[in-house]
């Protein structure tokens, strides 16, 4: 499954960079040495005139500090990606792809949580 996942992105990588040059005959070596991994259920985006900035962290919810002890939701971020629109756009365009093949093979995912639970049926 890693294999086929980094023939993959080395793939859209490759396609990419053939895009971005006009060349046929691109080679391109990814160094993962230094990689990072973390999780993110939640993300905040903001944007300027040259650049997109993507915030990632977890939506944590706890008990409420308020007179009312209403619960409360805490956006922890953890992280920033700052990137400029081109790369946010082929961004976006590859994670449209790749939503599309998971439905695909696997059924609509569906937004709406209320409309998830087994109980509301």
């Amino acid at each position: 499954m890693a294999d086929e996942t980094n023939a993959n992105n080395e793939g859209s990588i490759e396609q990419q960079a053939t895009q971005q040059t006009g060349q046929q005959q691109v080679r391109l070596r990814v160094d993962e040495r230094n990689m990072q991994t973390t999780y993110s259920n939640a993300f905040r985006t903001n944007g300027t005139a040259e650049e997109v900035m993507l915030d990632f962290g977890l939506n944590l919810v706890g008990p409420g500090s308020g007179q009312q002890n209403q619960p409360e939701i805490l956006f922890q971020i953890n992280q920033r990606v700052i990137m400029n629109y081109y790369s946010a756009k082929r961004l976006a365009i590859t994670l449209s792809q790749l939503i599309r093949r998971h439905e695909e093979q696997f059924g609509e995912l569906e937004m709406n949580v209320a409309n998830r639970r087994k109980d509301a049926k």
